[in-house]
């Protein structure tokens, strides 16, 4: 039965992005009732959790399991949040062990990479339950309505309105629109969701507003990164070699491992009841290709196990998997943006009443979480002072 909702505030997108700006446009209280759509399970976008249900008791974080905030440029508003995260203990400094593993095997002095400048943090629950925290921490009076395994497909604006509309005929009406998203504003919705027009455009036509026009310029020149991600799920007896006991372990590999054996990155996560995960990122276009043409996906399982051993072959922490090892596999069509960036400047339009967060904006942040989080802040502060 298709149903009508009618919101004060509507959020696309469920990712940490979202989360923070929910969180904080509650605790100024400038709306009564907002509501927040997701196309998946759950909070937290790519900085999310598998709870499997094919194998009980597993919860892997499946996209990034902690995060790092380098700020360098020192912004107050993203170190008082980060303050903020760990008084209320949602996280804390991620201590674990790091291994960036070069030609050799052995571990780089030199810790240089994109997941691990600045200041590592790992969520004292899982990733899934940070970005929960981060809205319950200000959702008291319960605000906002979630709707999740919802796919938003059209947009509607007539001045005053938007009009949003999910693929099974649902419709939201809002003064305000919030897309942290940005699939709706992007080429890549028209395969996706098999239309002629990109929504946002179709909202909005050309020369109504130029900061639209231009937010959407800068989308089209702005890719992204395909990425497969496995998880494994290890038999019982499966441990260390040595005695390691913290909940997280990674292992990044340099270029030229990465080439050789197609992975990124390697997180082992310990469960609850000790037993160990492990999910391995790749974004090698030639892996990622050859697993959507492959017609026997447990052939490419066991390519994937095949790999690893060789990997670790020599390891004096990391034991070799068995081939009967359970995996999953994960595809992420747009993982992290790459290219171009979209300008601050662009992230609200108050004639259209409709603004942007996430980790495609302009900083030293971009593509990462502490971009998502910085945009969040700052939009809300941006709305805040407009709409008062």
């Amino acid at each position: 039965m298709k149903s009508d909702f009618t919101y004060d505030l509507l959020i696309i997108g469920g990712g940490i992005s979202a989360c923070v700006f929910a969180s904080k446009y509650l605790k100024n209280n400038i709306t009564k009732k907002i509501a927040l759509v997701e196309i998946g399970r759950g909070l937290g976008g790519r900085s999310s959790t598998r709870i499997s249900k094919r194998f009980k008791g597993w919860k892997l974080n499946h996209g990034s399991p902690n995060f790092n905030i380098s700020n360098s440029k020192n912004n107050l508003l993203l170190k008082s949040y980060i303050d903020e995260l760990l008084e209320n203990k949602f996280i804390k400094i991620d201590d674990s062990d790091t291994f960036f593993l070069n030609q050799d095997l052995n571990s780089d002095t030199q810790k240089i990479s994109k997941f691990s400048c600045g200041f590592n943090y790992l969520s004292l629950g899982s990733m899934s339950q940070l970005s929960q925290k981060i809205i319950e921490s200000n959702n008291l009076k319960d605000q906002i309505d979630f709707y999740f395994e919802t796919l938003i497909v059209d947009l509607k604006f007539n001045d005053k309105e938007w009009v949003i509309t999910s693929k099974n005929g649902d419709k939201f009406k809002s003064k305000y629109l919030i897309c942290s998203t940005n699939l709706l504003l992007h080429k890549r919705s028209l395969k996706i969701l098999n239309i002629n027009q990109i929504p946002l455009r179709k909202a909005i036509s050309i020369n109504y507003d130029k900061k639209i026009d231009l937010l959407l310029n800068f989308l089209e020149e702005q890719t992204f990164i395909p990425r497969l991600t496995f998880l494994i799920y290890t038999n019982e007896n499966y441990s260390y070699k040595d005695f390691y006991s913290k909940k997280q372990r990674y292992f990044y590999l340099r270029k030229n491992l990465e080439s050789k054996y197609k992975f990124e990155r390697i997180i082992f996560q310990k469960q609850d009841n000790n037993r160990l995960g492990i999910v391995v990122h790749t974004k090698n276009i030639e892996f990622f290709n050859s697993y959507i043409i492959a017609k026997d996906k447990e052939v490419f399982k066991q390519k994937i196990i095949t790999n690893f051993n060789k990997l670790f072959e020599d390891s004096s922490v990391v034991n070799k998997l068995t081939f009967d090892e359970k995996i999953s596999i994960m595809k992420w069509r747009a993982s992290q943006p790459t290219g171009t960036a979209v300008p601050l400047s662009l992230q609200f339009s108050r004639k259209c009443r409709i603004g942007f967060c996430g980790d495609w904006f302009e900083g030293e942040g971009f593509g990462r979480i502490e971009g998502s989080i910085i945009s969040a802040l700052m939009l809300e502060k941006q709305m805040n002072d407009l709409i008062k």
